[in-house]
């Protein structure tokens, strides 16, 4: 895809193939940025990534705190329908959220393509095995001392879990950027389309054969931040998910 972003058109389309690019020109990236307003998407992308993303992380953190340390009724049941929420496909609430957010005017806005996708059942269930897995008497000491939930929140159990919240992050991350089906059906105006949905719309924009070194273009751009993203989390990762499957 990257070298293809370097090409000619006559270079892509050809019984000829060539690997490397024989005359390397960054004229795809220049029509791709002029065709639709990739700058536009780009900010929307951002601002939908960062706050839906960051929503997402906060609440799974509050819900796996509250299933493991909290007592209250019907807890066991709550987490099996966390479960249950893993196993049902996003496919199946596209029209319900749909007719949800067009009631209330959400159509075209941010909040309407952040909004039904809050929930993180992946985070809650990920916190909360690795909230089991911490030493109970620190919570304890603490809550002798008069320290509250909030409290021993965020001054015990977030700062310890680090790797695990890193990977629930990411996961979050790389999802809010990648979406593409939801966005999709929210937006029908450039103005607030995603990357993803923008890479769409150049698609649509030439059909010809020289359009491919153009869409190859666009879809390097879509991809290269959340790679940068990656390569500086994704350390986090083997730790995230291996924490707690080892006992002394």
């Amino acid at each position: 895809m990257v070298l293809s972003s370097l090409k000619g058109p006559g270079e892509i389309v050809t019984t000829q193939l060539s690997v490397l690019p024989r005359n390397t020109t960054l004229e795809n990236y220049a029509q791709a940025a002029t065709t639709v307003p990739f700058v536009r998407f780009f900010i929307n992308s951002v601002v939908v990534t960062v706050i839906g993303s960051s929503i997402k992380c906060a609440l799974a953190i509050l819900t796996a705190y509250a299933l493991v340390f909290v007592r209250f009724p019907f807890k066991r049941a709550i987490f099996l329908a966390i479960l249950v929420a893993l196993m049902v496909p996003p496919q199946v609430s596209v029209l319900p959220n749909y007719i949800f957010i067009a009631g209330l005017d959400g159509l075209n806005t941010y909040w309407g393509i952040i909004l039904p996708g809050l929930g993180t059942a992946f985070g809650t269930f990920l916190l909360r095995q690795h909230f089991l897995s911490l030493p109970p008497s620190i919570l304890e000491a603490s809550e002798i001392d008069g320290a509250g939930h909030l409290r021993r929140l965020f001054q015990i159990v977030v700062p310890i879990s680090g790797p695990s919240i890193a990977t629930v992050a990411l996961v979050t991350i790389v999802g809010e950027w990648n979406d593409y089906i939801w966005p999709l059906i929210v937006t029908d105006k450039p103005e607030m389309m995603t990357l993803p949905v923008g890479l769409t719309l150049l698609a649509n924009s030439d059909s010809t054969a020289q359009a491919w070194g153009v869409l190859m273009a666009g879809a390097v751009i879509v991809i290269v931040p959340i790679l940068l993203i990656f390569a500086a989390l994704q350390r986090f990762i083997v730790d995230g998910l291996t924490q707690g499957s080892v006992t002394g």
